[in-house]
């Protein structure tokens, strides 16, 4: 029977001002001769995360034993953070224990402190590495502590922000033993609760192999979206519709796309550590498993750098075209100005109130118009000759 330790309680101390009625549904005919408060019954209906009730024996106070008795069975709410699957060869269905059994999956999801200090004391865990599973910004690496492995990998999610993100998974993995922990639910573990992953709990190796898979999957899918993406706004490009909104998504898809490279590459070191054997037993099937892990993996880390170059070369050439047409706007003002300016020389300087030349003639007016067409039209060719505009 799982320990107490095991659980999350979400009532805090029991105290003559907390206990109700509605918390002691029945007295206890026969109390024991000593009492004990490590006296307990654990009833866990099926679930991977639900609301689940722990009926366990205490010594009530004073003030409460002469209310309710000494001796009553006190209800309390938890939400249990580590789950148990079981399934073998034979098994069609995954099931879902309430204790400990050996071939079992260990998924602990979020734990608490006192959850990780159960699996330490429970399987003789190292503390360290099973808090460093709950660092957010923990990489992928491989460590051997005696007869027990540590895999660390990231996985790919949806963050409440609907943004994409990794966040750490730690594996397990021993001669007795297989578990899971990560700070999130993995996105696709209800691939293995619904059969759709085909898999037993007895055969650990395949089992971290599988979990890998999916995991490059998920990878593979979020990039294919963003590939997407990238497309739709390439194709707006040839249109000169681009926002700034775009170059503002570019940003985001870009430090994802960086996110997923980060985790992905030492992925790639840990599966080639994995395939040489000393680690974990392989056998022949897994060894094949191996092999199109790293493929599936290397194919992801050349689609993040393909979209990181697409971006890149998106984001120049969209430079370039706008730095192409600041150039041509500003020759298109250049000439306006210079053609607005010649003519104001002339006009400007025979409409001083000062002697000049032809003042008193009357085709005075038409020769300063002549003079100012040709002088126009002098600068305008050699401009063109230039190839200022």
């Amino acid at each position: 029977m799982m320990p107490i330790s095991a659980v999350r309680t979400s009532s805090s101390r029991l105290t003559p001002s907390n206990i109700s009625p509605t918390m002691i549904p029945a007295k206890i005919a026969n109390p024991p001769s000593t009492p004990s408060s490590t006296d307990k019954k654990l009833s866990f209906p099926s679930g991977t995360r639900t609301t689940r009730f722990l009926y366990m024996r205490c010594i009530v106070p004073h003030a409460c034993s002469q209310k309710y008795g000494p001796w009553s069975i006190v209800r309390e709410k938890i939400t249990l953070m580590i789950t148990y699957y079981y399934k073998t060869l034979r098994s069609e269905h995954v099931k879902e224990l309430d204790e400990y059994k050996s071939g079992s999956w260990i998924c602990a999801t979020d734990p608490s402190q006192t959850e990780l200090e159960y699996l330490i004391d429970t399987f003789k865990l190292d503390a360290g590495h099973l808090q460093d599973a709950l660092d957010a910004d923990e990489m992928p690496r491989l460590e051997q502590e005696g007869d027990l492995t540590y895999i660390f990998v990231r996985y790919a999610y949806t963050n409440e922000d609907l943004e994409l993100s990794t966040a750490p998974l730690l594996f397990v993995v021993g001669p007795n033993i297989f578990l899971t922990l990560s700070l999130h639910s993995l996105p696709r573990l209800q691939r293995f609760l619904t059969g759709k992953v085909e898999f037993a709990t007895t055969q650990r190796t395949k089992l971290v192999l599988l979990v890998l898979d999916q995991i490059v999957d998920q990878y593979e899918d979020f990039i294919n979206n963003i590939s997407r993406q990238i497309k739709v706004i390439r194709s707006r490009l040839k249109s000169h519709a681009v926002e700034n909104q775009d170059f503002i998504d570019f940003v985001l898809i870009e430090d994802e796309l960086n996110e997923f490279l980060s985790a992905l590459l030492p992925t790639t070191a840990i599966l080639r550590r994995i395939m040489l054997g000393r680690h974990i037993p392989l056998f022949e099937d897994d060894q094949n498993i191996v092999e199109d892990l790293l493929l599936n993996n290397e194919q992801s880390i050349e689609g993040c750098r393909s979209n990181v170059k697409s971006i890149v070369n998106i984001r120049e050439a969209y430079s370039t075209i706008a730095s192409n047409n600041l150039n041509r706007t500003m020759k298109i003002l250049t000439a306006a100005t210079m053609f607005i300016a010649i003519p104001n020389v002339f006009f400007g300087m025979f409409g001083m109130n000062v002697a000049l030349p032809f003042a008193h003639e009357g085709w005075a007016y038409g020769f300063v118009m002549l003079i100012t067409i040709l002088a126009t039209v002098c600068v305008f060719a050699w401009a063109r000759s230039k190839k200022i505009f």
